[in-house]
């Protein structure tokens, strides 16, 4: 069974072969933004557990609600 370091690149080109370079290119951003975004609620949850088990009472911003 391949590891995934050495199954990345053939991934990758089966994507381009099968997608094409635009299409390939298009789906890689928003997998970035997707990835981008589930940092930032990582970063969010771990924040306010820390918060909360600390003591400290959380702040939430009121404009997002």
């Amino acid at each position: 069974m391949m590891g995934f370091g050495t199954g990345l690149p053939l991934f990758v080109v089966i994507g381009f072969l099968v997608l094409g370079p635009k299409r390939m290119q298009a789906m890689l951003g928003q997998l970035a933004r997707a990835k981008a975004e589930f940092d930032k609620a990582s970063r969010g949850i771990k924040s306010q557990l820390t918060a909360e088990l600390a003591g400290d009472p959380v702040r939430r911003d009121e404009s997002k609600l």
